[in-house]
């Protein structure tokens, strides 16, 4: 989602001495400081993964926000110095940070098994385990545009996004090339099940870069996920990508008028890292563990519009928490909005990142 927000942070720890029974208890807690991507989606964790745990065992929980990346693990773990224990990590992060030796590796046979006894392994949506990894969420970045903005014809597909003449605007992007190469090419024609093909070679990137040249003038760079339904709201940008559960956030919670285009959608996971070296080890692998239970999933689909990693958690996916709504429309993974959607390639940004990241601030500087 997986980049997010200001550097934030804050404690929901406090809560915790109301379940102590007795100060001794108090001062053998554990204290963990977990890191993730901030606002809506933190929030989700607080409700359905820390507050339980603090309850359940008196530990306490430093929540973290941060904007994604390897960069600040990399640094901590090169000076011996790891503050962080768990990290809500994509993918492709997960497999470079594991093939770097900057995360511990996770045995999944300590995962709890599905409330039928399936085991872990096989109960987790193919793809969402790793050696160094467990993961929580399926989510996905999507085009998302204030419906107020466009009066007459509505932009419903990802080459409108790119069609400026027909429907003026800025328009938001996050300031990466993951994802904006894999819609320029997909608005200039090429299939999904063609996108990474295309991008292998210099002709295919080339058609990327140049297609994105054509909106470049109306684009405002995005870095943190709070930006994008911030940006609609204050009407910098008339059209913006987004991560969908910031976009439903935004719908549900502060009834904006924004509508979510899922044509294209880019989904990936979300998992759970520990920084190489914590000292806290066996306290975040106990919350890993019961974070990633069934039920705990399926609650944080109370919060927000991610769907979760375990097979057996679908069918517990219910109404919104707060607003009462039925969750299941709002998945990335709901069949209608799954149509057209592109798995992100996390072997090909793990091969890539750091070439395409040189080329794309190139491209920014011209």
């Amino acid at each position: 989602m997986t980049g997010i927000l200001p550097k934030t942070s804050f404690a929901v720890a406090g809560a915790v001495a109301l379940s102590l029974a007795a100060a001794g208890a108090a001062s053998a807690a554990d204290t963990i400081t977990v890191v993730s991507w901030g606002g809506a989606y933190t929030k989700s964790q607080v409700e359905a993964y820390h507050k339980p745990w603090m309850a359940k065992t008196g530990n306490k929980i430093n929540s973290v926000d941060y904007n994604g990346g390897l960069a600040e693990i990399k640094a901590q773990v090169e000076a011996g110095n790891v503050t962080w224990d768990a990290v809500d990590l994509e993918l492709a992060d997960v497999v470079r940070g594991c093939d770097e030796g900057l995360l511990e590796p996770i045995d999944a046979s300590i995962l709890p098994p599905s409330p039928k006894g399936m085991a872990a392994a096989e109960d987790f949506i193919e793809g969402t385990l790793h050696e160094c990894g467990v993961a929580t969420i399926l989510w996905s970045t999507i085009v998302a545009y204030d419906d107020t903005k466009f009066s007459g014809k509505k932009p419903t597909t990802l080459a409108d996004f790119f069609d400026t003449k027909t429907f003026p605007g800025k328009r938001g992007l996050r300031k990466s090339p993951k994802i904006n190469l894999e819609w320029a090419l997909m608005a200039d024609g090429v299939p999904a099940n063609k996108v990474y093909e295309t991008l292998e070679t210099d002709e295919g990137r080339d058609r990327a870069f140049k297609k994105l040249d054509s909106i470049k003038d109306s684009i405002v760079w995005w870095e943190a996920g709070a930006q994008p339904p911030q940006l609609l709201a204050d009407g910098e940008v008339a059209i913006t990508s987004a991560y969908n559960g910031r976009i439903f956030n935004a719908q549900v919670s502060e009834n904006k008028p924004f509508v979510i285009i899922w044509d294209g959608q880019v989904w990936d996971i979300d998992l759970w890292g520990i920084p190489k070296g914590t000292k806290n080890k066996k306290a975040v692998l106990e919350f890993i563990k019961f974070s990633t239970d069934t039920q705990r999933l399926a609650d944080q689909a109370k919060y927000i519009s991610y769907g979760p990693a375990r097979k057996s958690s679908a069918p517990l996916v219910g109404k919104h928490a707060e607003t009462g709504i039925d969750m299941k429309p709002h998945m990335p993974t709901t069949p209608a909005n799954f149509e057209t959607a592109l798995q992100n390639s996390f072997e090909f940004w793990a091969d890539n990142q750091d070439e395409l990241n040189e080329r794309f601030s190139a491209w920014l500087a011209k």
